[in-house]
């Protein structure tokens, strides 16, 4: 039997398309005509012994020649290809598990099996980026109800990899987000590391904010350690700075928000499942959740974050751990960097103890450190933060777990930049988070680093008229361009009376 009829050769296209596994192939050719093959059909794909699903995208111009294929650089990468490989293709068989999303879409509730099946399928890569984006809006909004929440968080656990550590007490701490700025990571992990707490704190990029903590940290050491690596680390520094997708702890949850990002949708029931998966799957035991509520924060009632801290809670005993939720002020961006570098600025001031520091990003990071130590020991928490940060001791641990990591970074402006003043006197008194953010992400937040906007006039701020209200970073004239232009077209970013 000749098998060459069902064979291409590969040439390399150089086409990123994120994590999507992608094969192009010609209108004409033979392989789709015998086989059926059209546009967004899912095909198994095989190069050298190596097998992967991927979507079938058509080419009508010559860009492949007659008997070639082509395939983008994730799934050029994950199958080992080289120029001149062989590729096979064949159908895919039906995911059974999709049954189960387009009953959640009618209203049926998904049981632990069924969401565990749709996991392991996504994580398999049996999932397009389309019956992804399926699941994510079928359980959006209030769509999970607890048992769905619980079962969805032991599916992301149970999905990836799991650290252990000989430690009857391991702590860590997130944010729900929503809110620009607020990078208090770094600083209450070096507090609570130097105060002799385990905290190995694995962080996540970016879903709809200008920069995530990971996003942040990366402008100053190395954040894609290996298991082994990030347990040498803790060893010797009690807490490290890792972007969770380098460990695959969870890996279900880093492809979701691949999906979430691009939708710009970040649901209730997903989010707590993405948070406390990550934590139960870094080992921890104790973990504070910090829930900002504003005007234009994410959670923007207290009605809204008591539902959040009731699913926190419960779902957080289903599954062992103890978790104390803390409500904060989300009237306005903390610190005032907005942007992977400007917020790491903020970070290392605060850190080093500078007199112009931001205090609201100090005072928020030594709150929360706190609130960690009280969690664990009871013991004048806000004391011994406060004695750790002023004294330097938090400083030298950043650095020391930098350095074990492989070495610090110092942050660097942008070359662009336009500053926006205030267009009349008076006083600050409201400031739209959710445009501010959009402003830095047409800057080029996150995915150009030194790319996002400085904040000089928090609320209640006295300004005359011509003062900088905030100045606008970006790598590039174009999208400094794109950020001011939308800034001129909307009303009421910094509100002044």
């Amino acid at each position: 039997m000749d098998t060459t009829f069902n064979t291409l050769k590969l040439i390399h296209l150089g086409i990123d398309a994120q994590r999507e596994h992608v094969v192009f192939m010609r209108k004409d050719c033979h392989i789709c005509k015998s086989e059926g093959f059209e546009a967004l059909n899912r095909v198994l794909v095989t190069v050298n012994g190596n097998s992967k699903i991927a979507t079938l995208y058509i080419i009508t111009d010559g860009i492949l020649q007659a008997g070639e294929a082509g395939l983008s650089e994730s799934a050029w990468k994950d199958l080992n290809a080289k120029k001149g490989d062989e590729i096979s293709f064949s159908h895919v068989q039906p995911v059974t598990s999709m049954s189960s999303i387009r009953a959640k879409m009618y209203g049926k509730q998904l049981n632990n099996e069924n969401l565990q099946n749709i996991i392991n399928d996504i994580v398999k890569g049996e999932y397009s980026n389309i019956e992804i984006a399926a699941f994510i809006t079928a359980c959006a909004g209030d769509n999970l109800n607890i048992e769905e929440i619980i079962g969805l968080t032991k599916a992301m656990v149970v999905s990836g990899q799991r650290l252990s550590w000989n430690k009857k007490i391991v702590v860590d701490k997130h944010c729900v987000g929503g809110l620009p700025g607020n990078r208090t990571t770094p600083i209450v992990v070096a507090i609570v590391a130097a105060y002799g707490l385990t905290i190995p704190k694995t962080s996540s990029r970016a879903i709809t904010s200008p920069a995530g903590t990971a996003d942040s940290l990366e402008t100053m050491t190395t954040i894609d350690l290996s298991i082994k690596q990030i347990q040498k680390v803790v060893e010797q520094e009690n807490g490290c700075f890792v972007w969770g997708g380098s460990i695959k702890l969870s890996p279900a949850d880093d492809i979701l928000i691949r999906v979430e990002r691009a939708l710009d949708v970040d649901g209730e029931g997903q989010m707590i499942a993405s948070v406390l998966s990550k934590k139960i799957a870094a080992g921890s035991t104790h973990v504070v959740i910090d829930i900002p509520i504003g005007k234009t924060a994410k959670v923007r009632t207290e009605e809204d974050a008591e539902k959040l801290k009731y699913y926190f809670n419960v779902v957080g005993k289903a599954m062992g751990i103890k978790v104390n939720v803390l409500f904060t002020d989300g009237s306005q961006p903390i610190g005032r960097g907005i942007g992977p570098t400007l917020e790491a600025m903020d970070v290392l001031s605060v850190l080093r103890n500078e007199e112009n520091a931001p205090q609201d990003l100090k005072n928020k990071s030594l709150l929360i450190a706190a609130s960690i130590i009280d969690l664990v020991d009871d013991k004048n928490g806000l004391q011994n933060a406060q004695e750790i940060l002023s004294s330097g001791k938090a400083y030298e641990k950043f650095l020391s777990i930098c350095k074990a990591q492989g070495g610090f970074r110092e942050p660097e402006f942008a070359v662009f930049k336009e500053d926006v003043t205030a267009d009349k006197s008076g006083v600050v008194i409201e400031i739209d988070n959710r445009k501010l953010a959009k402003i830095a992400k047409l800057a080029g937040a996150p995915h150009d680093s030194k790319a996002g906007l400085l904040l000089k006039t928090p609320l209640n701020t006295k300004v005359e008229k011509g003062d900088i209200l905030y100045t606008i970073y970006s790598e590039t004239n174009g999208e400094l361009k794109y950020s001011v232009d939308y800034m001129k077209s909307e009303k009421d970013i910094i509100l002044i009376q």
